[in-house]
């Protein structure tokens, strides 16, 4: 079993606001490209900002910075819906197959 690299590549893209390709965050962790790309495969905190071209398309990786406190929400009062009307009803001799007779 080997060690997750989710925790250092999560440190260094939060660092970069800009974001880093595959390559820069292979430089700057010490790391193998493929070991990179399978653990950004893995997070579901990152993602494809842009593209940019070098000698080829490179992907920016950038990552969610999730908010310090995000309160719950609170529940809601019942209100009395003033739009919903209760349609009086019909005597059954009024209707006549289906059909309401004028009154």
């Amino acid at each position: 079993m080997h060690k997750s690299n989710h925790h250092a590549i999560r440190m260094l893209l939060q660092q970069y606001n800009d974001g880093l390709t595959v390559s820069e965050l292979a430089e700057r962790s010490g790391k193998d490209r493929a070991s990179i790309t399978n653990a950004l495969k893995g997070m579901p905190d990152v993602y494809i900002d842009r593209w940019i071209s070098c000698r080829q398309w490179a992907a920016v990786w950038c990552v969610v910075v999730p908010p310090k406190n995000c309160p719950r929400p609170k529940p809601k009062m019942e209100k009395h819906n003033d739009r919903t009307r209760t349609k009086p009803t019909r005597p059954s001799s009024d209707v006549c197959y289906g059909w309401t007779t004028s009154t």
